[in-house]
């Protein structure tokens, strides 16, 4: 039976998807066992604090290095002033609007220390997007950066159910304006809320690439169970790590991978504000930085500005968010010496559950189930099917997904299991490989063909620095596949580099595939996390055709 909840305000209990709609979570690990109370910040900081390493580096940022215990203090003052001036209780929702930064990291562990649900927004969205948030998730009161709070003052005129916007400044400290004048009254005396451990203390929202962001609810103990499946596997951490990326907080990848996994490892973090190849390279470069988080496209964008930054600090590279191409794991390992760890996560299941590191990458292959995890191809008949076919991908452990609502929840859960809206194929090893988003597999002819495998073929070229393929409607192939490519730099676009791009193609993989239809573009539309946004792709295309 459950621990008694410690959340006075009952919102997230109330919903949560049915019991029935729930996708099994397993705990097969030793280390999965978490106690039935759980305050996750307890763990991952007041722990470290206890136990000896309060004079160890937690956070760094450009001019500013935090200790776990000055980090301890400062979201002690955050939840004391959550808690004693701004009447927050168990259970409220408290909206977080920032780029990376430190006072962004102290916020999100304070507002969790107090017992309360962390609603991280991506610093790029607009008024709209953000009352859609604040409305679902029932949000009272903002922490924000006053250097975005504009767009937040407006959504909050399309939303009064956002009673109070408090402001921080972007520099280090206490961070200046409202949040810091409060936080520096405060004694940074303040014990976790004894929540249990089944009591919700994120609703993060998904990126949206196939429309309007859903709210993913997680528990404390999910908390843990990402930081103690993957990272122990892969990462292999150790506390003289300094770890940096560029996914936002806001982004489940990025709040693992720069937050909550070098916590739990105590070793520290890295924030950059604003993490462009250079500005990431350089940082790598001043500080030393060892463990690298970025999506694909990141590692292509730095590869033209290798030489000029000193990155031999690193020893980690991890990638997600979009299949990895083989040609952009090769080029990076032929430039740094070091193998890109790819990785298959999702905001509904929080973090990486497919990965390999090592000697066991095999390249083109997203890797094996992380262990605590199972992994399966299944058909449309919920069957799992042999080796090498294609079909759903399929997947559980001691994370999985709880829509905000139950909003689509039968969509994602069947049977248990967690549906990503992947296509995959699994071989005979156990490796999985990613053929397509299932939305974005092209049926042109009566052929199935996968997009990301036409955009591998593609990327390979020097003259393409990054590209896209979705279905153009056609009357007599019913579809074909069309490619849409941002050029590298220097290169000029003509009728002939399209028949080059072309028979390139047909000379990589299976002529059939190839893009009878290619479109030179200044850039793909993407989310604030870099994925490419496809449906907008498929949309234009339709809208051309009608």
């Amino acid at each position: 039976m459950a621990a008694k909840s410690a959340h006075i305000d009952t919102f997230a209990a109330a919903n949560l998807p049915p019991p029935e709609a729930l996708p099994e979570f397993i705990f097969s690990r030793p280390e999965l066992q978490y106690p039935a109370r759980l305050n996750c910040v307890t763990e991952l900081l007041d722990r470290a604090v206890a136990e000896g390493d309060g004079e160890r580096t937690a956070i760094l940022a450009p001019g500013l290095s935090w200790s776990y215990a000055e980090l301890q203090h400062k979201v002690n003052c955050v939840a004391e002033l959550l808690r004693e001036d701004l009447g927050i209780v168990p259970g409220n929702r408290v909206l977080l609007r920032a780029a990376n930064s430190p006072m962004l990291a102290a916020c999100w562990l304070g507002v969790v220390k107090a017992g309360a649900i962390a609603v991280a927004t991506m610093p790029l969205l607009r008024a709209r997007e953000l009352s859609s948030v604040i409305e679902k998730a029932e949000v009272g009161l903002a922490l924000c950066d006053e250097r975005l709070g504009e767009e937040l003052a407006w959504a909050q005129t399309l939303s009064p159910r956002l009673e109070r916007i408090i402001h921080f400044g972007g520099g280090g400290g206490h961070g200046g304006g409202g949040l810091g004048e409060r936080m520096a009254a405060k004694t940074g005396d303040f014990t976790a809320i004894d929540t249990a451990a089944e009591d919700t203390c994120l609703i993060a929202f998904t990126s949206g690439t196939t429309g309007g962001a859903k709210g993913v609810m997680h528990f404390h103990r999910d908390i843990l169970a990402a930081c103690d499946c993957f990272p122990p596997a892969c990462v292999k951490a150790t506390p003289d790590d300094i770890f940096c990326g560029s996914p936002p907080l806001a982004f489940t990848f990025g709040l693992g991978g720069l937050l909550l996994f070098p916590l739990r490892a105590r070793a520290a973090t890295l924030l950059i504000e604003q993490p462009s190849p250079e500005g990431l390279l350089g940082a790598i470069a001043a500080h030393k930085a060892s463990v690298l988080f970025t999506a694909p496209t990141g590692f292509r964008a730095m590869l033209e500005k290798l030489g000029q930054y000193d990155i031999s600090s690193l020893r980690r590279c991890i990638s997600a968010g979009e299949t990895l191409p083989k040609a952009t794991f090769e080029a990076w390992r032929a430039a740094t010496g070091l193998a890109i760890i790819d990785g298959i996560g999702a905001t509904e299941m929080l973090h990486i559950f497919i990965s390999s590191a090592d000697d066991e990458i095999r390249p083109g292959a997203t890797g094996k189930a992380v262990p605590g995890y199972e992994a399966r191809v299944i058909g449309e008949d919920g069957r799992e099917l042999p080796p090498g076919e294609i079909g759903r991908l399929a997947v559980r452990g001691p994370t999985g997904c709880r829509y905000l609502m139950g909003e689509k929840q039968a969509n994602y859960v069947e049977g248990g299991w967690n549906l990503t809206g992947d296509a995959y194929r699994m071989d005979r090893d156990g490796y999985f490989w990613f053929e397509a988003r299932l939305d974005d597999m092209i049926i042109s002819a009566g052929y199935n063909i996968s997009g990301p495998e036409v955009e591998a073929a593609l990327i390979a070229h020097d003259a393409v620095g990054e590209c896209a393929c979705v279905a153009s409607p056609d009357e007599a192939r019913g579809n074909i596949v069309k490619a849409f490519i941002v050029l590298s730099s220097g290169t000029a676009s003509d009728g002939a580099l399209i028949e080059e791009l072309q028979n390139f193609v047909k000379s990589r993989i299976a002529p059939y595939k190839y893009p009878r239809a290619i479109e030179f573009v200044e850039a793909l539309p993407k989310t604030d996390t870099g994925k490419v946004k496809r449906f907008r792709l498929r949309e234009i295309e339709r809208a051309a055709q009608s």
